[in-house]
């Protein structure tokens, strides 16, 4: 096994087809998942199958797989958008069941595929989550949120009705910023954008990640957008993590299901 492999499967622990997978030694995992099981509320069908994974701190992990494999029920799980079963989903050590949602939802952002921005300014939007603590940010730390989501800090004064969905969207990430996420959370945030902007929002994710040790889980339907910026990458199909690999080692995807979704991705 090569150097690169053998690093990546001691940061996560992957359970395939519900099988508990080789115990590895895993390394300062920002979350931890354990049998995480979700069934449909109409359907009762599962949507999760028993699946463990450990999120390595300061990672950005691309969660890619066939529509309707779980996805995005499995990062809404990690914020409880979704709620998990008691000891199946763990922050730092601690049952996320346990702790105050609000506070959690603080610590893990999340930015989801079109942004739902409040009427007002820009600044208004990043203002929002300190003021709910009764906190308020002044012009300068405003623009630099702004700065870090890869807009120009003039926007600050800009009326949101008048923005693009690029920029709204790198403003709804500059808001969620503004609550100091130890982990962000991304569901698909570019599908709805043109390249320029997808290119901004990459930019500006990549350097969150090196800039402030982020921890960054992010779905997305594009394989060469993960190859281009994620770390590691899990496939998802069916519900369970089936593979668990380096981006530049997608192509060598055992499941069946992983390599014809790549095929056809790519």
């Amino acid at each position: 096994m090569g150097s690169v492999e053998q690093g990546i499967r001691e940061h996560l622990l992957v359970d395939v087809d519900g099988v508990a997978g080789e115990k590895l030694p895993t390394k300062a995992a920002k979350l931890q998942v354990r049998n995480l099981t979700k069934r449909s509320e109409t359907t009762g069908e599962p949507i999760l199958r028993e699946v463990n994974l450990d999120i390595p701190e300061g990672a950005i992990v691309g969660v890619i797989g066939p529509s309707g494999s779980g996805k995005s029920t499995l990062l809404r799980s990690l914020n409880r958008l979704w709620e998990p079963s008691p000891g199946a989903v763990f922050l730092d050590g601690q049952d996320i069941c346990g702790l105050d949602v609000i506070s959690l939802r603080r610590k893990v952002g999340m930015l989801f595929q079109l942004p739902a921005l409040f009427d007002g300014t820009v600044a208004d939007n990043v203002r929002f989550g300190p003021q709910l603590r009764g906190k308020k940010l002044a012009e300068a730390e405003v623009q630099k949120l702004l700065s870090l989501a890869d807009l120009d800090p003039a926007f600050a004064s800009k009326p949101v009705t008048g923005l693009s969905v690029g920029e709204g969207q790198r403003v709804a990430l500059a808001r969620t910023l503004a609550n100091d996420p130890e982990v962000l959370l991304l569901d698909e945030p570019t599908s709805a954008l043109d390249p320029i902007s997808t290119q901004n929002i990459e930019e500006a994710i990549v350097r969150l990640k090196k800039s402030r040790g982020m921890t960054i889980v992010m779905v997305s339907h594009s394989v060469k957008q993960i190859q281009r910026i994620a770390d590691v990458v899990c496939l998802v199909v069916g519900g369970v993590v089936v593979e668990v690999l380096d981006p530049s080692r997608l192509s060598q995807a055992e499941h069946p299901m992983a390599r014809r979704f790549l095929e056809l991705s790519t």
